[in-house]
């Protein structure tokens, strides 16, 4: 904060000394107050960013041209502000103005060019379009192969920026092949402890954790984590990061113990350098939270989780996506208590902002109506629950998103259907949930017990006794070897296959 301090103070001198040389319309003004504004940004007081880049965009825009490369700059300056407080349809407008004032103003493979589709494709990226984000990044990448050598930096970003969207599209072979494209350059071009390379790392291990290959992810996270131990100091932000990610793989492959160790530590990290409010302060305890869920402890995860969502609450906007993501966590836990009137209260305000924040066709607002069909569906309103479920096919069928999300609300639909006693339309949703799963997780993903319990359920209900042995027995193998030994659902799985071990 130290230097941002020393930055705004120089920059505030120099807005003084033009003062008193030029008069009040004279581009040099625009020119501090966009420096000032770019400080505040960095340091998050949004809003008066805003204030200074929109004096500099008021002034430019009498000063100069109307298809001057300044007045594009001074757009994608306001636009990146719209973009870092959640609203990304004013961050859109701005970056399509720059990209129509850059196109006039450059050659068509100028990399600035590149620069305003890469905005443009980010934004559609938060907004869940990620049809429009990889037509985007797309043409910035076709313009920064025209304009730059082979081991350009930008060109790693660019492959980067398109590997990011066919992972959240749940194409991960496609993913990973983009990543190794960019970390090829980044091999070849920067040194072998420099952090950039540990980014590319950090891409590569996020996709096969994706894909449930903890042992690549592990592997790529720990080289990434390497490199920030020798690049940066040991309470640099980067290094939480880096233990978060392996702490999520650890919690993936069901060693909570490890996982607590690596969250811990970054929690540790946090605490040093973060002012208490700090938003990265509530990652950390949300991931401690989401890991007691996984283990079953729900009290010491509802504890974890409110402690994020106290710092959330002082530290955003009312309508931030963070907020959702921290009533969607909380909801998990209320449902794995059973209290479904509070869970089923979390799920909604989070719906409630990803409503005002989102597309009507993002994949978060799908597995949030998923996720309010599910509580709904726990507690007897079938109708309901069935009406929800069905809207998130509709994003889910129609949109290219992860299909594993797909696999969940096919899952909840099954269960639904089950409960309503209709059996036969139950099997065709659980058939479809357990293809996806099967095809895209390991064997022995915890996320396949759940689906082969609720069969054992459907055939135990069919008096299809042996093919409900078959199920419940793979679901407890797999709990067996992945979840604590009192897990909530590893006990479910026990009575279940003591009740059709009866029957047999």
């Amino acid at each position: 904060m130290g230097d941002y301090s020393k930055a705004l103070e120089f920059y505030e001198k120099a807005l003084e000394v033009t003062r008193k040389g030029v008069p009040p319309n004279h581009p040099d003004f625009a020119t501090s107050y966009n420096n000032i504004g770019a400080v505040y940004n960095e340091t998050g007081d949004y809003s008066k960013a805003l204030e200074f880049y929109e004096k500099a965009l008021e002034i430019r825009v009498k000063a100069l041209p109307p298809t001057h490369p300044n007045l594009a700059s001074t757009y994608n300056n306001i636009g990146a502000v719209y973009h870092n407080i959640d609203d990304y349809s004013k961050a859109l407008e701005f970056y399509q103005t720059a990209l129509e004032i850059t196109k006039k103003a450059l050659p068509p493979a100028h990399p600035n060019l590149a620069a305003s589709y890469n905005n443009i494709g980010l934004v559609y990226k938060y907004m869940g379009d990620y049809s429009k984000a990889l037509e985007h990044y797309e043409k910035a990448h076709q313009i920064c192969e025209k304009a730059l050598p082979s081991t350009h930096p930008n060109l790693a970003s660019s492959y980067n920026n398109i590997g990011l969207v066919y992972d959240r599209m749940g194409d991960f072979s496609k993913a990973v092949e983009f990543y190794e494209k960019a970390l090829q350059i980044d091999e070849k071009t920067v040194p072998p402890n420099y952090p950039r390379l540990a980014a590319s790392y950090n891409n590569i291990g996020g996709v096969y954790s994706d894909m449930g290959e903890y042992a690549k992810a592990l592997e790529f996270f720990e080289n990434a984590h390497q490199i920030f131990e020798k690049a940066l100091p040991l309470t640099h932000p980067t290094l939480a990061l880096s233990l978060d990610n392996i702490g999520l793989v650890y919690n993936e492959m069901g060693d909570y113990a490890k996982a607590l160790e690596f969250q811990q530590k970054a929690l540790e990290i946090r605490k040093k350098t973060l002012a208490p409010n700090h938003p990265d302060l509530a990652r950390s305890y949300n991931n401690i939270g989401s890991t007691y869920h996984d283990m079953g402890d729900y009290a010491v995860a509802l504890k974890s989780l409110q402690n994020a969502f106290e710092i959330l609450e002082k530290a955003l906007e009312e309508d931030n996506a963070a907020l959702s993501f921290a009533y969607s966590n909380l909801g998990k836990v209320y449902r794995g208590m059973k209290d479904y009137s509070s869970s089923l209260e979390c799920f909604e305000e989070s719906l409630s902002i990803r409503q005002k924040t989102l597309t009507d066709r993002h994949p978060h607002l799908a597995i949030t109506f998923s996720n309010i069909g599910d509580v709904n569906g726990l507690m007897g309103y079938y109708e309901k629950a069935l009406l929800f479920h069905q809207k998130a096919l509709n994003i889910q069928e129609n949109v290219r998103c992860n299909p594993l999300e797909c696999a969940t609300t096919y899952t909840n639909l099954g269960e639904t259907y089950r409960r309503m006693k209709e059996y036969p339309t139950a099997l065709v949703y659980f058939q479809k949930g357990i293809e996806i799963r099967e095809n895209k997780l390991p064997k022995n993903h915890p996320d396949l017990a759940v689906i082969y319990h609720y069969l054992a359920k459907l055939y135990l209900a069919m008096r299809q006794y042996n093919m409900a042995m078959k199920n419940i027995q793979q679901a407890v193998e797999i709990a067996e070897e992945k979840l604590p030994s009192n897990h909530p659902h590893l006990l479910d799985y026990r009575k279940i296959f003591e009740k059709i071990r009866k029957k047999l």
